[in-house]
C-alpha cells in the first residue's frame, strides 16, 4: 500500500512543480497587481501542498510521530516568516520569498528520509538564521556607505579565509574548516560574499588598469589560498565570479576571455602539481575503471539518476543512502532517483528562475556599486548551482559544492540566507528608486522616485 501511495503522490508533485516552474517565468509577464498576487497565492498553495503530501508519506513509512512534530512546526515557521517579511518589508519580492520557502521545504523533506536528526539541525540553523538576517534589508537600503569599505571587504575576507591556516582542520580532504565547540564553520562560505563587495568597490567608479591590476592581485590571493586548502570547488567559484564581474565592470571582452584562458591554465598547472585534482579528474573521466575507490560516489550517483527515470521510484523507495555523503554534495541524485528526472528538470529551472530575478534586479537598481553586488550574487549563485549537479551527473569534475537551500550543511545554508536577504534589500531598493550614491544632504531632501513605467509594470516590480 505504502509504495502505491508514494508513486501515485509523485504524479500530483511533479504537477505541482511543474505548474511551480512555469510560474517562475510567468511572473515577469505584464499583468495587473490582482493577478500578480493570486500567481504568488498559487505558488505558496503548492508549495505547502507538497509539503504536506511528502510528509504525509514519510510519516506512513514509520509511523514516528516525530516526522509530524517536525512537518508541523516548518509548516508554522515558513508561514509565520513570509507573513514577518510582509509585514516589515511591504514592498519586498514576495515571488523570492516563495523561491526561498519552496527550495528549503524541498531539502527538509529529503534530509528527513536521509537523516532525521540532520533535518532537525538543519530546521534549528534556518529559524536561527532567518530571523538574524531579517534586518539585512532594512540595513542595505540605509548603509548607502557600504562601496567605501573596499579594502576592509578584500582585507579581512582574506585574513578569515587564510585563517584554516592556523586554526582550521581537515575534513572530506580539504583544509577549509574551523572547529569549535562542536560546531564546524566553513571560511570560504561567509568570504565569498565579502569577495563580491570586496569587487564591487573596488570596480564602482571606471575602472582603469590600474584599479583592476590591484582587483586582480587580491582576487589571486584569494583563490591561491583556496587552492592551498585543497578546495577546489571554492576557488573555481571565487575566480568564475571575479572574471565576470570584472567583464561586467570594464566591458572588455579582453577581461572575460583571458580570465578564462588564465583558468585553463591555472587548471593543467593544478592538475600538474596537485594529486588530488588528479584523482578527482580520473574519477571523474572514468569511474567505472575505479569504482571500488574513487569512482564509487560518482558511479551511484548515475545509477541512482538512471533507477529513478523520469518519473521517479517514489519518495521512501529509492536507495540513496548507497550514496557517499549523499545530503551534501549529491543530494539532486538523491531527488533524482525518489521524485524523478522530470520533477529535476522542474527544479533546475526554479533555480533559473530565481537567477534571472537576480539579474532583473541588477538591471533595475540605480547606481553602479549595487549593480555590481547584485549581478556578483547572481553569478555566484547559479554557477554554485552548475558546479553542484554537474558534478552529480558527471558533466563535470565533482567539486564538493553544495546545492544552495537543499544540501546539508550549516554555513552553507547562512551564507546563502544572507545572500537571499542581500538581494530583498536591493530589490526593495531598485523598487524605490534610490540611487546609492546619493548621499543624504540638506540639498538633497526629496522622496525618491520609483521606477519609471505604468501602473501594470510598477505591480509587476512589487510582486516580483
Amino acid at each position: 500500500m505504502l509504495n502505491l501511495i508514494s508513486t501515485g503522490s509523485n504524479y500530483i508533485i511533479m504537477i505541482m512543480c511543474a505548474v511551480y516552474a512555469i510560474s517562475c517565468f510567468t511572473v515577469f509577464l505584464p499583468s495587473s497587481e490582482e493577478r500578480q498576487v493570486k500567481r504568488m497565492d498559487r505558488q505558496e498553495r503548492f508549495m505547502f501542498l507538497f509539503h504536506f503530501i511528502c510528509y504525509g508519506v514519510l510519516f506512513l513509512k514509520t509511523f514516528d510521530i516525530k516526522i509530524v512534530v517536525l512537518y508541523a512546526l516548518q509548516a508554522v515557521f515558513f508561514k509565520l516568516l513570509i507573513s514577518i517579511y510582509g509585514r516589515f518589508y511591504p514592498d519586498c519580492s514576495r515571488i523570492m520569498m516563495n523561491h526561498i520557502c519552496f527550495l528549503s521545504l524541498i531539502g527538509f523533506v529529503m534530509l528527513t528520509r536521509l537523516s532525521f536528526d540532520k533535518a532537525v539541525k538543519q530546521f534549528v540553523i534556518v529559524v536561527a538564521t532567518s530571523f538574524l538576517v531579517l534586518f539585512i534589508p532594512f540595513f542595505m537600503e540605509k548603509a548607502y556607505w557600504l562601496k567605501r569599505l573596499r579594502w576592509f571587504y578584500g582585507l579581512v575576507g582574506l585574513v578569515f579565509l587564510a585563517s584554516v591556516f592556523v586554526i582550521g582542520t581537515t575534513k572530506n580532504g580539504s583544509t577549509n574548516w574551523i572547529s569549535f565547540g562542536g560546531f564546524a564553520l566553513q571560511p570560504s562560505e561567509f568570504v565569498k560574499i565579502a569577495f563580491i563587495f570586496f569587487i564591487a568597490a573596488m570596480l564602482e567608479k571606471p575602472a582603469g588598469f590600474r584599479s583592476v591590476c590591484v582587483t586582480v592581485l587580491f582576487s589571486a590571493c584569494h583563490v591561491v589560498v583556496l587552492i592551498l586548502e585543497k578546495d577546489l570547488g571554492g576557488a573555481l567559484l571565487y575566480f568564475v565570479i571575479f572574471v565576470f564581474m570584472c567583464y561586467t565592470a570594464t566591458g572588455r571582452v579582453i577581461y572575460l576571455f583571458g580570465g578564462l584562458a588564465g583558468g585553463a591554465l591555472a587548471g593543467k598547472i593544478a592538475y600538474s602539481l596537485f594529486s588530488h585534482v588528479r584523482t578527482r579528474f580520473s574519477a571523474w573521466s572514468d569511474p567505472w575503471s575505479i569504482i571500488e575507490g574513487r569512482g564509487y560516489q560518482i558511479a551511484q550517483s548515475l545509477f541512482a539518476i538512471g533507477t529513478g527515470g523520469w518519473f521517479g521510484m517514489g519518495l521512501t523507495q529509492g536507495r540513496p543512502l548507497d550514496i557517499p555523503v549523499v545530503e551534501s554534495d549529491f543530494i539532486f541524485s538523491a531527488i533524482a532517483e525518489e521524485f524523478g528526472i522530470f520533477f529535476a528538470i522542474c527544479l533546475i529551472l526554479i533555480y533559473l528562475g530565481v537567477f534571472i530575478h537576480f539579474l532583473k534586479i541588477a538591471m533595475d537598481i540605480q547606481g553602479r556599486f549595487y549593480k555590481l553586488v547584485a549581478y556578483g550574487f547572481s553569478i555566484c549563485f547559479i554557477f554554485q548551482v552548475f558546479l553542484n549537479i554537474g558534478g552529480v551527473t558527471k558533466f563535470i569534475p565533482s567539486t564538493g559544492v553544495t546545492l544552495p537551500l537543499i544540501s546539508y550543511g550549516g554555513s552553507s545554508i547562512v551564507s546563502t540566507l544572507i545572500i537571499f536577504a542581500i538581494m530583498q534589500g536591493l530589490f526593495v531598493i531598485a523598487y524605490k528608486g534610490e540611487e546609492e550614491n546619493d548621499e543624504p544632504t540638506s540639498e538633497n531632501t526629496e522622496e525618491p522616485e520609483k521606477n519609471g513605467g505604468d501602473a501594470d509594470s510598477d505591480n509587476d516590480d512589487r510582486n516580483g
